[in-house]
């Protein structure tokens, strides 16, 4: 199975000099393809990723291009290559027709040339950036890596990269099948658990920063107002520097979430059922309902379920989805008798033929872990 890892990484000043230029040139790489794919649209042509690239092997040469020689050429081709899936994903009609990347909301990564990437000690080589200090508490392999990137979060530099693993099978519980059911008072309930697994927003700490997050936001809401000049707002040094606060809580914010979710499906996996059992939920259909998409994007359902699938394909596990219109919150986990009239704000489903009280998302758990049983 393939495997990831992402460490950190300790740059000097000067690599972190030669990192950002690395962001800078795959970023105008990109760009500079896909304005030539546009303008081959315009008159009527194909465009052919190989003759751009001949092009830009031309265009590198030129008196006014050599800066692009400062970084390692396989990180700007990897851009055109990723150009070109993002094209073939457009005519597959699986995604939007790609647009040109902005420096403001591109994400910051390069793709690193994978066969001069090796660690020794606590120090890795990255082609044109040279050797560059990381700290893991991972056990670094060696063997061939695939697809590594290197990435700037706002605060620090990450370096990661795939490798194959052997599939590390352990021995399972026949007995125990465990079905979920994901909510928004509590991100999960599950059928053999007595508590179900806390929303991580509505703790003391996230409150607080979320509070402390929209102070700023209205702290620079002020300052870009005091500072305007006609039609134009000028960003000034005490404004770049709480955008840069904004930012930093952002990422705080964000990395409190993904760790509290990595928790939650190591707890479930760790039981190591013979199956899991969840509702296939149209994340993208709920998230159109302006009441709940804040607290539905808060919780990160999908971000839930693809973890929950990974691991239980490197573990074994069955994962089954069941068909979004399954009653499982309808039906009785005890007698079997379906509930039509339930609604949203009913929270303690009541059996009317077997007398059954029990919480509402309970009860669906259970009837998800017994889905397919009988």
């Amino acid at each position: 199975m393939v495997k990831a890892r992402k460490i950190r990484l300790l740059p000097t000043k000067e690599q972190e000099i030669l990192m950002f230029k690395s962001i800078g040139c795959s970023r105008f790489t990109y760009n500079w393809a896909l304005n030539k794919c546009i303008l081959a649209y315009e008159q009527g042509e194909k465009y052919s990723m190989s003759s751009i690239r001949k092009e830009f092997t031309k265009l590198k040469k030129e008196e006014d291009f050599k800066w692009l020689n400062e970084v390692s050429n396989t990180t700007m081709v990897e851009s055109m290559r990723n150009l070109n899936k993002a094209f073939k994903s457009f005519f597959k009609n699986k995604s939007c027709y790609p647009k040109f990347k902005t420096k403001r909301k591109s994400s910051k990564s390069f793709y690193v040339r994978y066969d001069h990437l090796y660690f020794k000690g606590d120090i890795c080589n990255i082609e044109k950036i040279g050797k560059v200090r990381f700290k893991t508490n991972y056990k670094i392999p060696s063997c061939n890596y695939s697809n590594p990137y290197c990435s700037f979060d706002g605060k620090y530099w990450y370096l990661s990269f795939t490798f194959e693993d052997n599939e590390n099978q352990v021995e399972l519980n026949e007995d125990l099948s465990i079905g979920i059911d994901l909510g928004i008072k509590d991100l999960a309930t599950i059928n053999v658990l007595d508590k179900p697994i806390k929303n991580i927003n509505k703790t003391k700490r996230v409150k607080k920063l979320k509070k402390r997050l929209r102070r700023l936001q209205r702290q620079v809401s002020r300052k870009y107002e005091a500072n305007k000049e006609g039609n134009k707002f000028v960003k000034t040094n005490n404004i770049i520097k709480l955008e840069k606060q904004i930012k930093l809580l952002y990422r705080k914010l964000s990395n409190i979430r993904k760790n509290h979710i990595h928790q939650a499906t190591n707890k479930i996996i760790k039981m190591y059922p013979f199956r899991i059992v969840m509702e296939n939920l149209n994340v993208s259909g709920m998230m159109k309902n302006k009441h709940l998409s804040k607290a539905i994007a808060e919780q990160g359902f999908y971000e839930f379920i693809r973890q929950i699938k990974y691991k239980c394909e490197f573990n074994k596990i069955k994962f089954i989805q069941v068909d979004k219109f399954y009653p499982s919150s309808k039906t009785c986990s005890c007698c079997g008798s379906v509930k039509k009239d339930l609604k949203l704000k009913d929270r303690v489903y009541r059996c009317e033929k077997c007398g059954l009280e029990i919480d509402r998302d309970k009860n669906a758990s259970i009837n998800l872990g017994n889905y397919g049983l009988a």
